[in-house]
Order: C-alpha cells, then sequence, then structure tokens
C-alpha cells in the first residue's frame, strides 16, 4: 500500500485502513491507497503552517524554478503519467497523454513564469496597495481530470507564496502521487506540498473545517461543493468552487451544421462525457432539427468503445461502476419522461468494464430530468427552439452556467449571442480551449476562477498601506 506524502517525508496513515484503486477497464485492483484520518489531516495541515513562513518569504523568480523543474520532470514522465492515468480512470491513452499530461505540464510551466512576472503591487493616490500569499490552502480534487485539476489549484497556490495540503480523489488518486514525487525530487521544501488520500466526508470535511487552513479550494459535485462551503463558513476561510455543468451547444441557423454538430458531438464524449464542460445540450433550430438528429448519429457510430490502451479506442470506461450505474439511471429516466433514444442506450457495449455506449436523446424538451441536469457520461441531448431569444432561455434555464458553444456564419453575430448567456466561458464557431483565460462559472457552477492571472488571485490576499 501507499503512504502519504507529509512534511517533505512518505509516511503511514494513522487510520491504517486502505482503498482500493481499480482500473474501470479490466475491474481489477491496481494499486492501494491509504484511507487517511482527521489525525492525518491535523499533521499535514501543521506541517503546511510550519513551512508557510519561510515558503512565503521565498523570492517568486526562487519558487518560479522550483515550478519549471517540477514541469520540466513532469514532460519527462509524461508517458508514464499517461498511462497511470489511463490505467487507474480509463482516459485512451493518446487523451491521456496530450490533454491529461502535457496540458497539465503546461499550466504549471505558466506558473512558473507568473510566479515572478505577476504584479504584487499598485498605488491607488496615496495607497500602495500589496497582494500577499493567503496561507495554508486545502485543495480537494476530483476523478475526471485527476492531474489537471490538481495543477490548477497547487501550481498557482504555490507561486503565490502559499502551502498546500491535498486530498484527490479516492477514485483515482494516482496522478496525484507522481507528482508528490516530482515535488519532491526537485527539491520543493518540507511542508509546502503534503498528500492526505481519504474519503470526502472524512479527510474533505476535516480539511474544510480545520482552523488552520486559510482557504479550500474544491472541484466536484454541485452538492458536495455545498458541504464544503459550509464547512469552511464555520471558520470563515476564504472558498473557490469549481462546480457542475449542463452546458448549451447553440447552432443558429446560418452556422455550418455539419462541422458544429461534428464537433458538438466531440465534445460531448470526450472523457467519456467525464467533463463538467461538456455540450451536453445541443440546441438547433426546428427547420434544420431532423437533419441535426441525423448528422448527430452518423457522427456517434465513429465514437468506438473500448480498451484505453488500443489505438482504435476512443470512448474509454466510465471511472467506476457506481458513476457507470448513475449514467445508467438517466437514460432509462430519459426514455420514461418520453424522449427518443436514437443512439446508444443501456445494454453494456463490452463482457468487462464500466463502459456505456455513446447515447443521445431526441425529443427532448426544456425540464426533461436529462436536460436539467448533470449526468457525467456520454449522454447527448437535442433540443429544437425557434427564436434567439427562446434558445437563449433553454440555455440560461438550467441552475448552472460553466461552459457553452454558440456557431454562426459570423463571428459578430456569434459574438453578440455569447454576450447574452449567464456562463463562465462560451467557445465561438469551435474555438479552442485557452489555459491562461480563467475558468469558472456562474450561479451553481462555482465561485471563483481558476487558470491564468485570475486564477493566480485566488490566492492572494489583497493589503493597502495608506502613506
Amino acid at each position: 500500500m501507499r503512504q502519504l506524502y507529509i512534511g517533505g517525508a512518505w509516511t503511514a496513515s494513522a487510520s491504517g485502513e486502505a482503498i482500493d484503486v481499480v482500473n474501470p477497464a479490466t475491474e481489477e485492483i491496481i494499486d492501494r491507497v491509504p484511507a487517511g484520518s482527521p489525525d492525518d489531516v491535523e499533521r499535514a495541515v501543521l506541517a503546511a503552517r510550519e513551512a508557510f513562513a519561510s515558503w512565503s518569504a521565498t523570492a517568486p523568480a526562487e519558487r518560479g524554478k522550483l515550478l519549471a523543474a517540477a514541469a520540466e520532470l513532469l514532460k519527462e514522465r509524461a508517458d508514464e503519467v499517461a498511462r497511470t492515468i489511463a490505467s487507474d480512470m480509463g482516459a485512451p491513452l493518446g487523451f491521456a497523454l496530450k490533454v491529461q499530461t502535457l496540458m497539465p505540464a503546461g499550466v504549471l510551466a505558466s506558473y512558473a513564469q507568473l510566479a515572478e512576472s505577476h504584479p504584487r503591487e499598485s498605488r491607488v493616490g496615496n495607497s500602495l496597495v500589496v497582494k500577499e500569499p493567503v496561507g495554508v490552502v486545502a485543495a480537494i480534487t476530483p476523478w475526471n481530470y485527476p492531474l489537471h485539476q490538481i495543477i490548477c489549484k497547487v501550481a498557482p497556490a504555490l507561486a503565490a507564496g502559499c502551502t498546500v495540503v491535498l486530498k484527490p480523489s479516492e477514485v483515482a488518486p494516482l496522478a496525484a502521487y507522481a507528482l508528490a514525487d516530482i515535488f519532491h525530487e526537485i527539491g520543493l521544501p518540507p511542508g509546502v506540498f503534503n498528500l492526505v488520500s481519504g474519503r470526502g466526508p472524512v479527510v474533505g470535511e476535516a480539511m474544510a473545517a480545520h482552523p488552520e487552513v486559510d482557504m479550500i479550494s474544491f472541484t466536484g459535485s454541485t452538492a458536495a461543493g455545498r458541504r464544503v462551503a459550509a464547512l469552511a463558513a464555520e471558520t470563515v476561510k476564504r472558498v473557490a468552487l469549481e462546480l457542475g455543468g449542463k452546458s448549451a451547444n447553440i447552432i443558429l441557423p446560418d452556422a455550418d451544421l455539419g462541422v458544429a454538430v461534428k464537433v458538438g458531438v466531440a465534445n460531448c464524449f470526450v472523457n467519456a462525457g467525464q467533463t463538467c464542460t461538456a455540450w451536453t445540450r445541443m440546441i438547433v433550430h426546428r427547420d434544420q432539427y431532423d437533419e441535426a438528429v441525423g448528422l448527430a448519429v452518423e457522427a456517434a457510430r465513429k465514437y468506438t468503445v473500448g480498451d484505453p490502451f488500443d489505438e482504435a479506442t476512443r470512448v474509454g470506461p466510465l471511472v467506476s461502476a457506481t458513476q457507470r450505474d448513475r449514467v445508467v439511471h438517466y437514460i432509462n429516466r430519459g426514455q420514461e419522461e418520453g424522449a427518443r433514444l436514437v443512439a446508444g442506450g443501456t445494454e453494456p457495449p463490452l463482457d468487462r468494464g464500466y463502459y456505456v455506449e455513446p447515447t443521445i436523446f431526441a425529443a427532448v424538451e426544456p425540464g426533461m430530468t436529462i436536460e436539467q441536469e448533470e449526468i457525467f457520461g456520454p449522454v447527448l441531448s437535442i433540443i429544437p427552439y425557434t427564436s434567439e431569444d427562446q434558445a437563449v432561455r433553454i440555455a440560461d434555464g438550467t441552475r448552472y452556467g460553466l461552459s457553452g458553444a454558440v456557431w454562426s456564419a459570423t463571428e459578430e453575430r456569434a459574438v453578440a449571442l455569447a454576450r447574452r448567456l449567464r456562463t463562465g466561458q462560451v467557445m465561438i464557431n469551435g474555438g479552442k480551449f485557452n489555459p491562461m483565460a480563467p475558468f469558472g462559472g456562474y450561479k451553481q457552477s462555482g465561485v471563483g476562477r481558476e487558470l491564468g492571472e485570475h486564477g493566480l488571485d485566488e490566492y492572494l490576499e489583497i493589503k493597502s498601506l495608506q502613506l
């Protein structure tokens, strides 16, 4: 069994209990990690508190050098880390390398630069306004992007001068261990980064409630985020939440329908649909609706389900039996409420593994469960509209506001519609994800922003000195 990483050393958990790590493609146990305890959290938080004074006083350039060294070592080990991610959460290997490993390495490198270049002082009249590190940060991360979501929190926190206690998802924790190894090898000072694996109701809640934790940054479900925020409120600590999504892909009548549908299907099915920003609702003008459904079904046929290590695979397994059962429940619910299943369904596509066939629903109406709730699997709902105002109402008609897309023949028209949407990001005509742009949501999709300078500011306090 693996150990915890506290105070610059690997150490056994006080609980003595283990959590099995299961390969979702084979259903076999591939590793075991400690089921951490509140006592483990106590040790980790105290280690982070002790390290904070010296780390926050370390020159930003020196912090940046250490982060740059970590980014380079991560790049060198990218193939190994990608194989780890493909094994413990099921992402196809090519995707695990490019998106799940190399992209986080790039984000880590960006914070190595921002550690030194990000402005920390400004003048307002007779006041000097300075930015200082928040303090001890507790980070709780999910399983769907098990390294990227860690880097999005740990890299800016360390660049800002904060120290960190990380709880990765117990479902897919192995990438966190790979990162801890890297931080250890590049000589990150003891206590600056600490890793406590375990379950959310035990380790996560102890972190959120701990009085010596100055900030909690959480990525996961909206329900869990509400619990984290409630616990954090008892000690009035800073809270950053990156939560669920039910993103809309609005295709205007003048858009290239074939391209918009093809890219929309790809976005919905990437990472087996286990992406908070996935465009799970395709909103198409009623005059083009039947054609769009046909194009979507045709596109879905090209998404081969299979072993993450098979080059032909485009959709791997869901991360766990629990997640698979959740998705199957929603597919059944969609049919019960009158939506028309036009691709996929609930039948297991393979004899072994937690797989779900890429699924598409037509005849979906606003308010249906599959149109309102985050499914977190390869399930697409196609919804008709008759006017732009109606399209906006449908897009904004859920409790979420994380991402979305707009397609039009003219960028000006697409941008004008995108400005009306209550959501944190909008891709215009297939615009690519930008890891330097602020990432976060409106409404119940979260509080705060990650990535780039905005992500760094989350970990900085502001002080005003009147001169």
